[in-house]
């Protein structure tokens, strides 16, 4: 049998969950109280917790039935990297269960060696770790997949058309991705490139012709983030007389803390105080477009380990 590891970041079920969650984050250090009530206060605002647990576990059973309607006996294995299940765990069960070989997919489209690199590393030192270890391949990008692209744009075209036709043709789109350390770029990695390319890929495809690319949620470390800030764009974009923007998160896959708070909560109050509409593209999820991209890379690693990203 072939298994599949589904990696994702992870995040506290309920609030009793939420300092193992920070202090696994910090590599074992606990977060000073006000650090954990602050966090605490930004998950209240989305509800209290994030749905990102049940959405990951969506997406891994949509890709496992796409798989097997692609004649491939698979099963997925969701692994996470800061939460329960972990992915060791999860390579753990995948050996238990009598797995042969496995591919791995992270739920980030776009490669560096501080992001996916880390969940990779992690799950071959669990591999590594077990008596009899199987054999296992992963998936390193999959941001310029021509169905990830489409899906992206689908949601991008349904937000733009929310707004008054009077603003649609003048209001920018600023995609978005995860911050990262400068210091990635001291190692040629690959990540803003990436990113910038399936932002270029979208605007094509969804016919936009205005947009810039904007990081957002850097951590709050004293070394210096990737940037522009998504905030500093909006008000950038604010003081050049635009009626609106239009946020699309291209480095996110699913509804979680970053996009139900970062996005949809502070910058959209950041436009607001500016006199600026805010729209947002919807996040992916279990998209039909997004699973079949995620299935087309799986099943290539799986045939042949050599082959490149599929084209349609």
């Amino acid at each position: 049998m072939t298994g599949v590891l589904v990696m994702a970041y992870g995040s506290p079920r309920g609030p009793e969950d939420l300092e193992a969650y920070y202090t696994h984050i910090r590599g074992g250090r606990r977060p000073a109280p006000e650090l954990l009530e602050e966090l605490a206060g930004r998950y209240r605002a989305i509800g209290g917790r994030s749905p990102l647990p049940e959405i990951t576990e969506r997406q891994a059973r949509a890709l496992e039935a796409r798989l097997r309607a692609r004649g491939r006996p698979v099963r997925a294995y969701v692994g996470m990297k800061h939460a329960p299940p972990f992915i060791a765990d999860a390579v753990a069960a995948m050996a238990a269960d009598g797995v042969a070989d496995g591919v791995g997919v992270v739920l980030a489209p776009h490669y560096s060696r501080m992001s996916v690199g880390t969940y990779i590393g992690t799950a071959e030192a669990a591999r590594r770790r077990l008596p009899t270890p199987f054999a296992m391949r992963y998936v390193e990008r999959w941001g310029d997949h021509p169905l990830f692209v489409e899906a992206l744009a689908a949601n991008l075209r349904a937000a733009l058309d929310a707004l008054p036709d009077t603003a649609r043709q003048r209001t920018p789109v600023i995609f978005t991705a995860h911050s990262l350390p400068e210091k990635i770029l001291t190692w040629g990695d690959p990540y803003p490139d990436e990113l910038r390319r399936t932002s270029a890929a979208v605007a094509a495809r969804a016919g936009v012709a205005t947009w810039r690319f904007a990081f957002q949620s850097a951590g709050r470390t004293s070394e210096a983030w990737l940037g522009p800030d998504v905030r500093e764009v909006i008000a950038e974009l604010g003081a050049g007389g635009v009626p609106a923007i239009a946020v699309c998160p291209v480095g996110f896959v699913a509804d979680h803390l970053e996009v139900l708070y970062d996005l949809e909560i502070e910058a959209r109050d950041h436009a607001t105080r500016l006199g600026i509409g805010f729209v947002r593209a919807a996040s992916l999820n279990d998209h039909p477009l997004m699973i079949d991209a995620l299935a087309d890379v799986v099943l290539h690693r799986a045939v042949d380990p050599a082959a490149g990203l599929p084209s349609h």
